[in-house]
């Protein structure tokens, strides 16, 4: 399974997952929220491509959102914060 990530402007990414059923998810990340979850020691391809690994370990490509903004993910798994500020050495 890879994950690719194509800039579409400072804020939007397209994801695409290439498994058995490929998805397309269109990703909003703010500077704000970039900011407050990595410290700017991650870049935002960096933070997402994360966020998706840690998503798939959860759920299968298919139950991801196809539109979301990448703070939402806190809201169905409440470690999600805290996971990425360990990640990114921001803690």
């Amino acid at each position: 399974m890879t994950i690719l990530i194509k800039e579409l402007s400072d804020e939007e990414f397209q994801v695409t997952v290439n498994a058995k059923n490929p998805t397309s998810h269109n990703v909003t990340l703010t500077d704000d929220v970039h900011q407050n979850l990595t410290n700017g020691k991650a870049s935002k391809k960096e933070l997402i491509e994360f966020s998706f690994k840690f998503l798939l370990e959860r759920e299968p490509n298919t139950s991801i959102l196809s539109s979301f903004e990448l703070s939402v993910i806190s809201g169905y798994f409440p470690e999600y914060t805290k996971t990425v500020k360990e990640w990114s050495g921001k803690n």
